[in-house]
């Protein structure tokens, strides 16, 4: 299994790939390189993070956890109240 973490929504450098970027992978190493020079990935935009005004997006947008972290809400995570 590889998982890639921060996100390309979440600001991670996922959001600076672009179609044809050539991407290197090993399960085995647990590695993940993007093989384009660091002054080219500087020069790309960071996607832009909107966040929404309301409703689940917005719920989902400020409380989910990281895959890494097991892609719950926060508040199902943390200690019951007493």
């Amino acid at each position: 299994m590889l998982h890639v973490a921060p996100d390309a929504a979440s600001g991670g450098p996922l959001g600076r790939v672009r179609s044809g970027d050539r991407i290197r992978l090993s399960v085995r190493e647990r590695r993940i390189d993007l093989l384009v020079p660091a002054e080219e990935l500087a020069r790309r935009p960071a996607p832009p993070r909107v966040r929404p005004a309301r409703g689940y997006a917005r719920l989902y947008h400020d409380q989910i956890l990281r895959a890494h972290q097991g892609c719950d809400f926060d508040f199902l995570r943390r200690a019951p109240l007493r």
